[in-house]
């Protein structure tokens, strides 16, 4: 049984270091700082996929603006 596991091991282990060497190569790992603080920068809203029409989300007269207006 041991004489299986240790090659075993040595495969994952050589596995898991050519990961991370052609992760290395392709780039990576080449900005995580401007990475981590491109996620905390707010993305504009996209546009509705039928020819420039408003999102319903985003309409402004909405029923959740004016508490009156529920049901």
């Amino acid at each position: 049984m041991i004489g299986f596991l240790i090659p075993l091991s040595i495969a994952m282990g050589l596995a898991g270091l050519a990961a991370f060497v052609w992760a290395l190569r392709h780039g990576q790992f080449n900005d995580p700082q401007g990475d981590a603080c491109r996620i905390l920068i707010p993305q504009p809203p996209q546009q509705s996929p039928l020819k420039g029409e408003p999102d319903v989300r985003l309409v402004d007269d909405a029923d959740h603006t004016d508490p009156r207006r529920r049901l």
